[in-house]
């Protein structure tokens, strides 16, 4: 199953934003929250913004490789899934402002989850409707 290795690759990207926040945490002194410190707030963000995205990305994609959806296609989802989750975590890492990383790691993860909808609701709809 093409998305179990997106899931994994994924799932690396996760916990090493989550060894980042831990680093921080005990650099800081920080047990819970960000104590006020931008560093600690930027790394708990890129954390959190892929724990709130990839799992919904990987579900829709899960899906889309079900449907039989063709292989090349699932495998250019899971990559700029991936691409776009370091770029955000990347720009996130630099500055707590905009950033190119930022900028374009959260456009290509809204697009891609907007195209993989669409997806899901055409297959469905060949599937029950049509």
């Amino acid at each position: 199953m093409i998305t179990l290795l997106y899931a994994a690759l994924c799932t690396l990207l996760i916990l090493a934003l989550a060894g980042r926040v831990m680093a921080a945490r005990m650099k800081y002194r920080v047990g819970l929250g960000d104590g006020g410190n931008t560093e600690l707030n930027r790394r708990v963000r890129a954390h959190a913004n892929a724990v709130e995205y990839v799992p919904l990305a990987l579900l829709l994609l899960g899906g889309m490789e079900l449907n039989g959806y063709p292989d090349w296609l699932i495998h250019v989802f899971g990559s700029l899934l991936l691409l776009s989750r370091v770029l955000h975590a990347w720009g996130l890492h630099k500055t707590a402002g905009t950033s190119p990383g930022r900028f374009l790691g959260t456009l290509v993860t809204l697009l891609l989850m907007i195209v993989m909808a669409a997806f899901a609701i055409l297959g469905f709809v060949q599937q029950h409707l049509a």
